[in-house]
């Protein structure tokens, strides 16, 4: 089942989760619903080692959703406060565990990030997925982040300034800088 690119995601649950946030509850019910199916998802990839424990952190999160929907800040894209509040859970949990968290590439890293988990079996793109994360591991922090919101999770200046704290121009120096330097990488040029 195709899923919506993360902008048209956005498009669909942004109606839902500010009429919610005006007072009508199915609305909200509707944009939790919307939510848990690729909370599900993002969850599920980075708690691969305890899959029984997935549906409490997606609970965990909604909660915390729910509990601080008075802080969400209509500037910002919904799935974007909802990921970031997702992976600080996750974190969170890592660190109650005594387990240092894996890296978590700011997801709304990947377009893939809200996706539901394909059977595609494709080891090929595996692959290419794990050699892009290595090749973008090499840059410096705010270049890697900008790259990530911007070229693979389709964020716009603006919406990645917002995921940020940066200006919209410092994004985009970001990106020039660090797509310039993997470039000079995967052609061997230091």
């Amino acid at each position: 089942m195709p899923t919506a690119p993360p902008a048209a995601f956005e498009a669909e649950l942004r109606p839902w989760w500010e009429r919610g946030q005006s007072g009508d509850e199915a609305a909200y019910r509707h944009a939790l619903s919307l939510i848990a199916t690729r909370l599900r998802a993002y969850i599920r990839r980075r708690m691969a080692e305890q899959p029984d424990e997935v549906e409490d952190m997606v609970q965990e999160v909604l909660l915390s959703l729910h509990l601080h929907r008075g802080s969400y800040d209509g500037s910002v894209p919904v799935s974007a406060w909802v990921l970031a509040i997702a992976r600080h859970r996750l974190i969170d949990e890592w660190r109650r565990r005594g387990r240092r968290p894996p890296t978590l590439a700011l997801d709304t890293d990947t377009p893939e990030a809200w996706e539901p988990l394909a059977d595609d079996g494709g080891r090929a793109s595996h692959e290419a997925r794990r050699d892009l994360q290595q090749l973008l591991q090499t840059l410096p922090a705010a270049q890697r982040r900008a790259i990530e919101l911007t070229q693979l999770a389709g964020f716009s200046g603006v919406e990645a300034a917002a995921a940020t704290g940066a200006s919209e121009s410092a994004i985009k120096v970001q990106v020039h800088r660090g797509l310039k330097r993997l470039a000079a990488q995967v052609r061997g040029k230091p």
